[in-house]
C-alpha cells in the first residue's frame, strides 16, 4: 500500500509539473529545469510525466523527452516485473 501511494503521489507530481512548466512556457515565466522533470520521472513519476507530455503537448518535440521518459518507464516496469516475484516468494 505504501508503494502504491508513493507511485500515485510521484505520478501526480510529474503530471502537475508538466502542466505548470507548460503554463510558464506560454507566459514566459520561470521554468522548471529539465533535469528536475527527469528526476521526478526516474524516482517513479514516469507515467505522470509521460501523460503530461501528451495531455499538455509539452516537450513532445524534444528528443530527450520523447525517448527518455518512455525509456525510464520501460526500465521501471522491468524492475517491478523482476522484483515483484522476488518479494512475493519471501512473503
Amino acid at each position: 500500500m505504501l508503494a502504491g501511494g508513493y507511485g500515485a503521489l510521484l505520478n501526480l507530481l510529474g503530471l502537475c509539473l508538466m502542466a505548470f512548466d507548460k503554463r510558464r512556457a506560454r507566459r514566459g515565466g520561470h521554468r522548471i529545469r529539465e533535469r528536475t522533470l527527469f528526476l521526478v520521472a526516474a524516482l517513479g513519476g514516469s507515467i505522470g510525466c509521460w501523460a503530461g507530455m501528451y495531455l499538455f503537448r509539452h516537450k513532445t518535440k524534444h528528443r530527450a523527452f520523447v525517448v527518455g521518459i518512455p525509456a525510464i518507464l520501460a526500465v521501471q516496469l522491468l524492475l517491478v516485473g523482476w522484483a515483484a516475484p522476488q518479494i512475493a516468494n519471501r512473503l
